[in-house]
């Protein structure tokens, strides 16, 4: 028995000396952890700031479309000229092309010239095609007619003009290799057309290297990892109806669904959700196998559009895709193998989710509470991802210093230009990789406050419930819910601060530490020397530590701190103390009903991935303009948001449940074994499936 602590949660002496029954909940309270409460507001200050700095720099269509020879974006209506529709990426000079591929050469493909186009050009069957600058000057065309004319007004250039562009120096270009749209550039196929070619010598133009090289260097660069990179996050801009219907709306029905299916269906659900998760996680992980192109033939492929079957281009999305299928493989076989396992056990789950549906049909409110928190978290994740967007896109458009010997001809000026010549680049701001990590640690941090009011609100309302005897008492008032939100409002907001602070640094370091502990692995799968078999094993001792931690202090000291208003450090004192002294009571009990649990917010965060894959599978994400290259991240973006809407909502089983067994069991410390605050439905359902013996049997003696 901890002596003064016990009162703590039982009861409280009035001022007479005697005990006050159920004054648990509406005890003096005042606000705490007040100085971490300060920091979270600074912080967000800080995301405001961090946020409004990317909307000012970046520009999402960066991640997608490259640059012109005039720094414009492709795509962009805004530019000058206007670029409407001309969304691809193409390079004039096949030689500078060439030359980047080269090794040991210094000219880099990002300082070759290059134009935006609506097409990519081919060569001609029986002549020589040109690409030409945009009309500028001399040349008095429209952009429309520019591109009616597919972007050649050869014949329309003077003597000079045409000299310098049989000299590769423009303003006109020949179109000697046939190119593929390959992610909004053209990639040029190593194979000239030999009429083109003709045509170009006869015309005395100079030597153009046909070689593979040229097909390379494209390849190499649209291929690189900045690239694939930008593509995902470009990737996660265009799905937004995926994310808003398989990450928002879809999960907050299914959950819905699942909570009243819990309140009416209690006995069915452990063996539906068990049965509906096998059937889910062999159904996403086959959609894997499908775009990996393992299963039939429709493996994702880099190239946008119509193109020759026979034209076969490498993407490193499809390499990420088939690892993600094999991990897929390893997860689905462990989760089969667990869950059959566990089938013996189900009838204890049944028996604990009994609890929490009592619970849920005295205090209803909690099935729509959820409501309110999941409102919240939209409206951020909404604005967050904006924000992230424009962050990864953020930098300043520079014209590159290539120090070489370029030439173009500048129609504005009449003259060839050799000063200012080199391509455009986007030069990052300092640190912006800082800023990105920051933007996503407020992201999960600000995920973790929110759930951790919304579990704190909810363990208000249960244990409102419990201390009250199950009864509408003076002490508890008739909206429990509402009182809990409001006691949260007013003193405990820090104490969510710090809790949430705690899980999201402590996950910090365990990726921290996960990545470390791959790269040792990667590097040698046992280290040889002492020294790295320790910092091996150490990592994966602290990461099994960090765990524990997170999942012993999360939730409990959140039920803590809504019934006893404490602060976050004594709250999860009380909470460790008081799991301690019941351990074998509370992990008999408890255990299999948070697996199945853990099962359902699966279920529901695989339904969201599963119907991710096949939205994503439509012609509207496999059209040129709205192409995604890759559906592995808006499905596990789809997936992680499914996974906190779960949460949200399967707190109120978890909830109830943890905070239902943490008061039972203090309430029978108190009382010599025997609960005096347990509500008659409570006893009746430990009754039933013989909990009672269960709960109140300690260890047996030796």
């Amino acid at each position: 028995m901890r002596g003064p602590l016990g009162a703590v949660i039982g009861r409280y002496p009035s001022s007479d000396g005697n005990a006050q029954m159920g004054g648990i909940i509406r005890h003096n309270r005042k606000c705490r952890d007040i100085v971490f409460l300060v920091i979270f507001i600074a912080f967000w200050v800080g995301m405001i700031v961090n946020s409004s700095f990317g909307f000012n720099q970046g520009d999402p269509l960066r991640l997608t479309y490259g640059l012109d020879y005039k720094g414009n974006v492709c795509g962009d209506k805004h530019a000058n000229p206007g670029l409407r529709e001309l969304e691809l990426k193409y390079w004039l000079n096949p030689n500078q092309v060439y030359q980047s591929g080269q090794k040991d050469s210094q000219f880099k493909l990002a300082d070759a010239r290059s134009i935006c186009l609506m097409d990519c050009p081919t060569p001609s069957e029986d002549s020589l095609n040109w690409v030409c600058d945009y009309p500028e000057g001399e040349i008095r065309l429209s952009m429309d007619d520019w591109i009616d004319r597919n972007y050649d007004y050869f014949e329309f250039l003077t003597p000079e003009m045409r000299n310098s562009s049989v000299n590769l120096q423009g303003p006109c270009y020949p179109v000697i290799f046939p190119s593929v749209n390959v992610y909004w550039s053209c990639q040029f196929l190593a194979r000239p057309s030999n009429v083109s070619l003709t045509h170009w010598k006869q015309m005395g133009g100079m030597n153009i290297d046909a070689d593979l090289i040229i097909d390379k260097s494209i390849h190499k660069s649209t291929n690189s990892r900045s690239s694939v990179l930008k593509r995902y996050m470009s990737d996660i801009g265009k799905s937004w109806p995926i994310l808003i219907v398989c990450g928002g709306i879809l999960p907050l029905f299914l959950a819905v669904i699942w909570l009243l299916m819990i309140r009416h269906f209690v006995a069915a659900m452990p063996w539906v959700t068990v049965v509906l998760f096998n059937i889910l996680i062999v159904s996403v992980t086959m959609f894997y196998y499908l775009k990996a192109g393992w299963i039939g033939n429709d493996a994702i492929t880099p190239i946008i559009g119509d193109h020759d079957p026979y034209v076969h281009i490498f993407g490193r999305e499809l390499d990420h895709m088939r690892a993600a299928a094999v991990l897929m493989t390893f997860v689905m076989a462990v989760s089969v193998l667990t869950s059959i396992a566990i089938i013996r056990r189900i009838i204890m789950a049944t028996s604990v989710l009994k609890v929490a549906a009592k619970v849920i049909g005295e205090v209803q409110a909690l099935i729509i509470f959820p409501i309110i928190p999941y409102a919240i978290l939209a409206i951020f994740y909404m604005l967050w991802l904006s924000a992230a967007l424009h962050l990864f896109s953020s930098g300043q458009i520079v014209q590159n210093n290539c120090n070489s010997n370029c030439c173009a001809y500048d129609l504005a000026s009449k003259r060839v230009n050799c000063d200012r010549c080199c391509g455009y680049s986007i030069r990052y701001t300092p640190h912006i990789d800082i800023a990105i990590f920051f933007h996503l640690f407020g992201g999960y941090w600000a995920t973790q406050f929110f759930v951790a009011c919304s579990s704190t609100v909810i363990a208000g309302s249960v244990a409102s419930y419990y201390w009250a005897r199950g009864e509408t008492s003076p002490e508890i008032p008739f909206l429990p819910v509402f009182s809990s939100m409001k006691r949260l409002a007013r003193y405990n907001l820090g104490s969510m601060a710090i809790g949430s602070l705690t899980v999201s640094f402590m996950e910090s370091i365990r990726f921290i530490l996960e990545s470390i502990r791959r790269k040792l692995k990667v590097t040698n799968t046992t280290p040889d020397s002492w020294i790295g078999r320790a910092a091996h094993n150490t990592s994966r001792f602290c990461l099994r530590c960090i765990e524990w931690i997170i999942k012993s202090v999360n939730r409990n000291a959140y039920i803590m701190i809504a019934i006893t208003g404490k602060s976050f450090c004594k709250a999860s004192a009380i909470a460790t103390e008081l799991i301690m002294n019941n351990i074998l009571r509370i992990g008999r009990v408890n255990v299999i009903g948070d697996v199945i649990l853990f099962l359902g917010k699966l279920c529901i965060s695989l339904s969201s991935a599963l119907f991710a894959f096949l939205m994503s599978d439509t012609h509207k994400y496999r059209s040129a303009h709205n192409k995604i290259s890759s559906p592995l991240f808006p499905v596990l973006v789809c997936w992680g948001l499914g996974y906190v809407v779960a949460t949200l909502f399967f707190g109120v089983v978890e909830m109830s449940i943890d905070t239902i067994i943490l008061s039972y069991c203090q309430d029978s410390e108190e009382h010599q074994g025997t609960a005096q605050y347990a509500p008659p439905l409570l006893m009746e359902t430990l009754n039933d499936q013989n909990e009672m013996q269960r709960l109140t049997q300690g260890p047996p003696s030796s």
